[in-house]
């Protein structure tokens, strides 16, 4: 393994006149996908260990989301033709001589995710799954079983992680997540689950647009939603500073025309029922967010196998040693790190790693106690790496 440790003299996006930082919330179709992805990755998982005492290869990070159609109304709607959520991917379907039913537990994972998280689908009636998952090529299969106790990489890919979080990335996070708590929507039923907020920065003011479906069965008017909306902005503004000392201003669903009844309204809380279709991996980034003015990767982690895929694992070791290091260390403003392995070669020796730091008036080159205490951290986290599987079994991590 190769590791560079060096210094950056540019700061973190914090620091800089403009940042921009998105987060697609839960009820979001590519969220959908991504939350779907990673469950039917944990349930192959669970029943592979618990059949066979090992987790056998796949990958289900193909997710494919096709929007349904809908009638929204005020005091109800109804659904006119379900979504179809295809499941696509690969997963080991026959070992020691036994059938593996992968696609009954993919279908039932699928489902178990929809019902946990998207209140108000009937699964029945709104939903229709159709699962493709296929045995995947025996080159990958042989790399995978031959890693044994020490894994090897079944892809050539890279992984980058950042820390810490800039004021307009905790903001971001702390809105559509406050949005979407269960006591929110105990207490305001009317706010789906489908928010995105898309956070703006100009020195120390943050401008939040905010997308939020609004369930119909709860609102009885248009004065109704509107008295609603203002409340859901209210929560919103009041979430974002909690987290911050910038000064906020948020707008919900700007396009509104309320004169002629142009709202964001939905059925089901989500506009996958109609309108909107979803896909692994083209929202949030692990860790939660998309931002663009941060290093990062196009690899979709959710539904990626936790024991060899660094598309997966690369994503979560960087975000940890960037973490480790500004929290550990004296000075460290700012860490970033990209991981990139080689395939065939075990996952706990990357090709190699990159580590940038921006440090609190230290000279450059950084002194050789940091260089030290830097590599250490890192070498720390890639033994860490079964644990971290473990976590991920647990679903304990954030990866969309």
């Amino acid at each position: 393994m190769e590791l560079v440790i060096r210094h950056r003299e540019s700061g973190a996006p914090g620091s800089q006149p403009v940042e921009i930082v998105e987060r697609k919330g839960l009820g979001h179709p590519d969220t959908i996908c991504d939350g779907i992805a990673e469950h039917i990755c944990v349930r192959l998982c669970r029943h592979y260990l618990d059949h066979f005492g090992l987790i056998l290869h796949h990958n289900v990070d193909k997710i494919l989301l096709c929007g349904g159609a809908a009638r929204p109304a005020f005091g109800g709607g109804e659904v006119l033709e379900p979504m179809e959520i295809y499941l696509a991917g690969r997963a080991t379907e026959e070992h020691a001589g036994r059938r593996i039913p992968v696609h009954d537990i993919a279908i039932e994972a699928c489902r178990d995710w929809l019902r946990a998280h998207i209140d108000l689908l009937d699964l029945d009636r709104h939903v229709r799954i159709i699962s493709r998952l296929r045995p995947g090529s025996a080159d990958l299969a042989r790399i995978f079983a031959e890693g044994g106790d020490r894994p090897l990489a079944n892809d050539t890919s890279c992984g980058a992680g950042f820390a810490p979080l800039t004021d307009l990335e905790r903001v971001v996070l702390a809105v559509e997540r406050g949005l979407n708590s269960r006591e929110t929507r105990h207490l305001h039923p009317e706010i789906g689950t489908d928010i995105k907020v898309m956070g703006v920065r100009r020195g120390r003011r943050v401008y939040l647009t905010i997308g939020c479906a609004f369930i119909g069965r709860f609102i009885s008017s248009i004065d109704d939603y509107a008295r609603k909306k203002a409340t859901a902005q209210a929560l919103a503004v009041s979430a974002a500073r909690a987290t911050t000392t910038l000064d906020v201003e948020a707008t919900i669903n700007p396009a509104d025309d309320l004169d002629r009844e142009g709202i964001y309204l939905t059925v089901t809380g989500t506009s996958a029922e109609a309108g909107d279709d979803g896909q692994v991996g083209r929202g949030n980034r692990v860790g939660g967010l998309i931002t663009p003015y941060r290093l990062m990767t196009l690899e979709a982690a959710a539904g990626k196998n936790p024991v060899s895929h660094v598309g997966k694992l690369y994503h979560l070791v960087a975000e940890r040693i960037a973490s480790s290091i500004t929290t550990d260390l004296r000075g460290i403003e700012d860490a970033t790190c990209v991981m990139v392995s080689e395939i065939g070669r075990p996952v706990d020796d990357p090709q190699v790693i990159d580590i940038a730091l921006v440090a609190k008036d230290a000279p450059a080159p950084l002194p050789t106690t940091v260089r030290a205490a830097v590599a250490d951290i890192t070498r720390a986290q890639l033994g860490r790496l079964h644990a971290l599987r473990d976590e991920l079994l647990a679903e304990r991590l954030t990866l969309y």
